[in-house]
């Protein structure tokens, strides 16, 4: 070690004052480069902690991290924090106990805290809070929703009612940046705000983004179909119905993507009610019956002597009185019977009403992809030979129209006599193009990802590679430096002489040569060695 460290002293006193300089920098410079490459190398790995966050949750994460005294960076205007990546899941798990983030308004842990001496208006605005905040929440987990905030109305809970016709509405606000929401996603807002709120309907949620567009406004359910918007919406979804259900049954006979279909419905959009009256004369039902039956019977009975009384103290008029007296009694009898009868006359009463949405016509065009067979390898032909190519081959008639049957059977459709199945189905077979490889577009940014990967991993080795790079250059430049021969006849000249014999000396004295030969005996070495051997060689060339 000693040996090693004389060496080096021996070598830096070789070198001129520039080399010296150059040296000196070029250790800082690989030194400066270790020491940067050590410090990135003690960096922590930042990962995302929680991103698209309020003030409120950023400041109390931020604060929280600070009294742990866990590094951390803020980056996106305060909305998002890293921290390193072996801490990640637990600090999610800490903050999440204590209720963070807590997202953009307040929850139900807003009831956390009992509070006593609340009015019931107070704890009625309080539970509407509550549900505000989380359904806010929960659309803010939907894919492409950057924030959210909902408004609930509903109508004051009075003991005695007023007005029976308010019913609570709902207002949401979405922020999706640049971005635009599905007709799926804006459906799934709708209808999960109308399920938390009782008596809430899914048409009485509004939807708005951050560009002012209504997106809930043709979405709107409406049976009568009155508008136009509701007609098409209605139009559009039977043709994709159909056409998904023919297409989806072609796919498992020729193949997946070998046919589109595409129906044409024609809706009727008019809401009719028909009211019908019949009559039946002759099927009478007997509805009641009613019978009266009368008997009057009358008698008279007179005795030959009279009665006894005033009769038979009045004195005989006449001869014919006793005669009178003296006929037969008379009986009379009269019965008497009514029966009255009411038919009921049949009659039939139909009321049909009938509601829009009625399919009155449907037709359909389906396209199919020409049919690819391969033909057979020839046995015969070599191994080397290239496989058959498949051929484009053409169905047959009695093929097209049994396709044909089977899409109107699938449609429900019937053709009326004499009326060619073209009318109602229209089937071709046509060449389909091949594939189109990824956009432009696609590759670009895969370009631009592979790129972007391959400069972070230089960035980690760039330094590491700079140090070993000028290390290497300067190693090779010391290897290149030889010692410079002295002439032995320096030390026989004069100090002027001497001056002229080296360029590189300006004052040359025994004391200097006598330095130079302390602090380099090699090159002394050097010099001796060559005048042996031109001492040795002269002779032999005079001979």
């Amino acid at each position: 070690m000693k040996n090693f460290g004389l060496s080096l002293v021996a070598l830096w006193k070789q070198l001129g004052l520039n080399q010296r300089v150059s040296l000196i920098v070029a250790a800082l410079a690989v030194a400066g480069g270790l020491i940067g490459v050590a410090l990135w190398s003690q960096r922590p790995d930042y990962q995302l902690l929680y991103a698209r966050m309020g003030d409120k949750d950023s400041a109390a994460i931020i604060s929280y991290l600070e009294s742990q005294n866990i590094p951390h960076e803020v980056g996106a205007g305060g909305t998002s924090v890293r921290v390193p990546s072996s801490q990640v899941y637990k600090l999610r798990m800490d903050l999440a106990s204590k209720g963070l983030p807590s997202g953009d308004g307040v929850g139900f842990e807003i009831f956390d805290k009992g509070q006593f001496g609340l009015s019931d208006f107070v704890q009625r605005t309080n539970y509407l809070r509550a549900i505000q905040g989380e359904l806010a929440r929960t659309i803010t987990q939907l894919q492409g929703v950057h924030a959210a905030r909902v408004m609930i109305v509903q109508p004051e809970n009075r003991l005695l009612l007023t007005e029976q016709g308010i019913k609570p509405t709902a207002s949401v606000f979405v922020d999706v940046g640049g971005g635009r929401l599905e007709i799926d996603q804006v459906n799934a807002i709708r209808h999960l705000v109308a399920n938390a709120v009782q008596g809430l309907a899914p048409d009485q949620v509004a939807v708005v983004d951050n560009r002012g567009r209504t997106l809930s406004e043709e979405l709107k359910q409406d049976p009568t179909l009155g508008s136009a918007s509701s007609q098409m919406r209605y139009k559009q979804q039977v043709e994709d119905y159909l056409s998904k259900k023919v297409e989806t049954m072609l796919a498992t006979v020729i193949g997946p993507g070998n046919a589109v279909v595409r129906v044409s419905a024609d809706i009727d959009t008019e809401a009719t009610t028909v009211s019908s009256e019949k009559w039946n004369p002759e099927g009478q039902v007997v509805r009641s019956q009613t019978s009266t039956k009368d008997i009057n019977n009358t008698a008279e009975t007179r005795a030959a002597g009279g009665a006894a009384g005033v009769s038979a103290n009045v004195p005989e008029k006449s001869q014919g009185t006793a005669t009178d007296a003296a006929r037969p009694v008379s009986t009379s009898e009269q019965n008497r019977e009514n029966r009255t009868t009411t038919y009921e006359i049949d009659r039939t009463t139909t009321n049909t009403t009938r509601t829009p949405g009625t399919v009155k016509n449907v037709s359909a065009a389906v396209l199919l992809a020409t049919r690819m067979v391969t033909a057979t390898a020839d046995p015969a032909a070599p191994k080397d030979a290239p496989a058959p190519q498949p051929q484009a081959q053409k169905r047959s008639a009695q093929e097209l129209d049994a396709l044909r049957q089977v899409v109107m059977n699938a449609l429900g459709l019937k053709a009326q006599p004499g009326q060619p199945l073209e009318s109602i189905v229209s089937l071709q077979e046509v060449t389909f193009q091949a594939a189109v490889p990824l956009p432009g577009q696609i590759e670009a940014v895969s370009g631009e990802t592979r790129v972007q990967s391959w400069f972070e991993l230089a960035s980690r080795w760039a330094a590491v590679a700079g140090a070993a790079l000028v290390l290497i250059i300067f190693w090779r430049m010391f290897s290149k430096q030889k010692p410079e021969a002295v002439p032995v006849e320096v030390l026989s000249m004069t100090p002027d002489a001497a001056s002229r014999a080296l360029p590189n000396a300006s004052n040359v004295t025994p004391e200097l040569l006598n330095e130079l030969i302390r602090s380099k005996p090699a090159n002394v070495g050097v010099t001796l060695r060559d005048w042996v051997a031109a001492g040795s060689a002269q002779p032999a060339g005079k001979n």
